[in-house]
């Protein structure tokens, strides 16, 4: 039963199943080579015979022309002393034997003139008894005056050649059938052993070990390139799950003090006096609706963030002036850099096109200085921002530096993950989603987002590799 079971469990592996097809294929076409081989050879040597028989009666005739009966039965006589496959008979009208090396034959042989196409039995002189049958191939002349004379050709040595061949064939057949079915089964187990392997890995995983990844033997074959393309898979899978984890976590502990003002602010207002001025009423609404405006514009963070990751944000990409974004978007941002004492300084050219999406654009750099406004202020002097478009080779570049603290070098990739704040206090307003969406507007435009030191300050600069970008003198 055993047996049998792993017997199914081999036929459900596809390598198996197409080995067992080819096999049989091999099979087939094996047969039929067999077949063919063995008819052409005894086709051809069929027509040779034939020929020889047809040449030997000619010879014969031009004897009896010649001698008449008694050169004919002398010549058959001495032809049929000769050895060789050519068999030789002549006979009277009762069918007595006048010449020849023929003892017996099949009856019915010598009774119609002509070729007998079939091969039939005859017995030669002088041969054993065990040995003296064989078969042959003739052509019946008729006399005149009654006797017969049969002309052929034996056929034991058409049967050996046919044989020897039959039996070369069968043997080749067989050893590769044995080889093939050795190679099949081993494939098949080998196969087999290795998907079992990875079920059990599968398994494994499915059950909560996400730490789980599947078999890879180092051969480089196919069940290899499976194994490690779902292993990259599964690393994904547990990175965006880890994710998913710490995103929770920031989600809950974020928005916990907001949610707790809120309460604060609403316990207070219903605990102030039934004589409160309508001043009073107004300052702890316009408190409350502060902390939900904040709110809200963290969770509209995190769906945009979301959206453009999932490519599904409605903007489209089109062919938009991206300096003319730049100076719109520095102009509304101008008038905030004054009031916190500081500059903020333009470089970009007249004109430059590029295939993007406009809002995407400007809300990153829209991210990029309002961060800079809010942790980019120096502690030693006025702030200053300034932003940068230049052209590149394919697509453009577009960087916001400041003259503030900077972000240490070993914290420049913790502060692209979500919610994560450089002040832990979090005394500064922000949600921390800032960069995340900037590196997600890069990602739906295939560019990249990176963060380098200004000296002093911190420099964020995004390169989009938009196709037919092209700009015109700078300003």
């Amino acid at each position: 039963m055993h047996r049998l079971t792993r017997i199914r469990d081999l036929w459900r592996v596809t390598a198996f199943r197409l080995s067992a097809i080819y096999l049989g294929l091999f099979a087939v076409f094996a047969a039929i080579l067999l077949f063919y081989v063995t008819g052409s050879a005894a086709s051809i040597l069929q027509t040779q015979n034939r020929e020889t028989i047809n040449e030997e009666i000619a010879d014969l005739g031009r004897v009896y022309q010649n001698t008449g009966i008694v050169g004919l039965v002398r010549s058959i006589d001495r032809r049929s002393r000769q050895p060789g496959a050519s068999l030789y008979l002549m006979t009277d009208a009762t069918g007595r034997i006048l010449a020849g090396n023929v003892e017996s034959l099949e009856a019915g042989v010598l009774d119609d003139p002509g070729f007998v196409g079939r091969a039939f039995r005859y017995a030669r002189f002088t041969e054993d008894a065990g040995d003296r049958y064989h078969t042959a191939i003739a052509q019946v002349i008729q006399l005149p005056n009654g006797l017969r004379i049969l002309v052929g050709r034996d056929q034991t040595e058409l049967d050996r050649i046919r044989l020897v061949v039959r039996n070369a064939l069968i043997l080749a057949l067989c050893l590769m059938s044995v080889g093939a079915l050795i190679a099949w089964f081993l494939v098949g187990r080998t196969a087999l052993h290795r998907l079992n392997n990875m079920s059990l890995a599968t398994a494994r995983i499915m059950g909560g070990d996400l730490d789980e990844r599947l078999p890879v033997a180092g051969t480089g074959d196919e069940f290899d390139r499976l194994s490690e393309n779902l292993n990259v898979l599964l690393a994904r899978i547990s990175l965006l799950q880890e994710g998913l984890r710490q995103v929770s976590d920031n989600i809950a502990h974020d928005l916990k003090t907001p949610l707790t003002r809120l309460r604060n602010r609403i316990e207070a207002a219903l605990r102030e006096r039934e004589d409160a001025t309508p001043a009073e009423l107004r300052g702890a609404l316009e408190g409350v609706m502060a902390e939900a405006d904040g709110m809200i514009r963290t969770f509209d963070a995190l769906l945009m963030i979301s959206r453009v990751e999932a490519g599904s944000h409605p903007a489209l990409k089109t062919e938009v002036d991206v300096a003319a974004i730049v100076r719109d978007v520095t102009e509304l941002y101008e008038p905030s850099a004054e009031d916190a004492g500081g500059t903020l300084e333009v470089e970009a050219p007249e004109s430059l096109t590029a295939e993007v999406s406009r809002e995407l654009i400007a809300q990153g750099l829209s991210n990029l200085i309002d961060n800079a406004l809010k942790y980019g202020v120096p502690t030693d002097g006025p702030l200053r921002i300034r932003v940068r478009l230049a052209p590149e080779e394919r697509g453009f570049s577009l960087s916001v530096a400041d003259n503030g603290p900077g972000i240490a070098a070993d914290k420049r990739e913790r502060v692209l993950e979500r919610f994560y704040r450089l002040d832990e206090s979090r005394t500064k307003p922000g949600s921390g989603l800032g960069l995340s969406l900037v590196q997600a507007i890069a990602s739906i435009h295939d560019g990249r987002m990176t963060l380098d030191d200004a000296a002093p300050g911190l420099i964020v600069t995004l390169t989009i590799p938009a196709e037919g970008g092209k700009a015109s003198d700078d300003t």
